[in-house]
């Protein structure tokens, strides 16, 4: 039996739609951007905004930590196990990304797999340095009083260093859409917004993925970030 995410293609042949993406790592995915743009703006204006901003990032951790848990128990595209390869998978990869014959991945692939990886350790790092940062005026963290201020005052400024870090890493994600886009001529966009992906061969669809484990696993993640900062 065809493996639908292992089994690589080469662009060219006919395609048909092939479920991809299951709905939770959809949601999750654009709930995130959404937020770190919430957090980017409210952080820049300050202010009374900053309670927005403290909110969204609160978010942001749950969120995060449901898709950790979703990277093990989710549908196959979604796991860290399908998209996290070796460094000798992702250099053979890089060299070969501009080949015309280059093979195409169903989910993430090996480059991508990474810098998802590493866009949610920045997050998680951006998230964990604001529940005990402070602006020195009015905005505390929900966890300021748990450090010294002297660590609170370290944590922040890893906190305004990282957000640089998640500018570049935003990026970065933009230019390899834009790159799969008009180079490879791969629509990265629509699957994560339909769930469906244009494939080649007969391949058949992987599961979906388990709405009653991700209400289970969201409801955990918000209670867990609650109880936390409460």
């Amino acid at each position: 039996m065809q493996d639908p995410v292992r089994n690589l293609k080469k662009a060219g042949g006919p395609t048909q739609p092939v479920s991809v993406w299951d709905l939770p790592t959809r949601l999750v995915h654009w709930l995130l951007a959404a937020l770190v743009a919430v957090s980017f703006v409210t952080g820049k204006i300050g202010g009374n905004a900053m309670a927005y901003h403290e909110r969204s990032g609160l978010a942001i951790l749950a969120l995060l930590l449901f898709r950790v848990a979703w990277g093990f128990v989710g549908s196959r595209s979604s796991r860290f196990a399908d998209f996290l390869k070796g460094p000798r998978t992702v250099l053979r990869y890089t060299k070969g990304l501009l080949r015309p014959d280059a093979p195409r991945h169903l989910g993430h692939n090996p480059l991508g797999g990474w810098s998802v990886v590493a866009m949610l350790a920045a997050l998680f790092i951006q998230a964990g340095t604001g529940l005990f940062a402070n602006d020195d005026i009015l905005t505390e963290g929900p966890l300021f009083s748990w450090v010294s201020k002297a660590t609170s005052d370290a944590l922040t400024r890893v906190h305004l260093f990282n957000r640089q870090v998640i500018v570049l890493l935003v990026a970065l994600h933009l230019g390899a859409i834009l790159f799969h886009w008009v180079v490879k001529g791969e629509n990265l966009v629509k699957p994560m917004i339909t769930g469906v992906k244009n494939w080649e061969g007969g391949a058949a669809a992987p599961a979906d993925g388990r709405t009653w484990a991700a209400a289970l696993i969201a409801g955990l993640a918000a209670g867990a970030v609650y109880l936390l900062v409460r």
